[in-house]
């Protein structure tokens, strides 16, 4: 049974940085793309970051580039989100997510386990 749970969400000042984790089970992890998307509320999930299954490809939604960094360790079967110079439209429940492809990795069709998010929330 393939499991995602991501952590490291929180409340932080704008400005402020965090580190999502989120670690996989029940699959092999060095074969797949990890993704991050994030959903505000009332609004539709959204792209924010991939990484390829080696982590040598990566690609970033413009809203979050600059800002945040995406990596693996295939051996910890754990993918992360670096977020630095967080604002308050960084809001958002983000998830974590498998794609058996690299290809239109920005969209959510091409994933197929998704966890359950973390919250973050950034205040002004």
């Amino acid at each position: 049974q393939v499991q995602l749970v991501e952590s490291g969400g929180g409340l932080v000042q704008a400005g402020g940085s965090l580190r999502l984790s989120c670690a996989a089970s029940g699959l092999t992890f060095s074969g797949y793309t990890m993704g991050w998307f994030r959903q505000a509320p009332g609004k539709e999930r959204e792209f924010v970051a991939a990484i390829s299954r080696s982590g040598g490809s990566t690609n970033f939604a413009d809203s979050v580039k600059g800002r945040f960094t995406i990596s693996r360790d295939n051996p910890k079967n754990t993918v992360y989100l670096e977020m630095n110079s967080l604002k308050p439209e960084d809001t958002a429940r983000y998830y974590c997510a498998t794609s058996s492809g690299w290809r239109r990795q920005m969209e959510t069709s091409q994933y197929n386990y998704w966890g359950q998010g973390t919250q973050v929330t950034v205040s002004s």
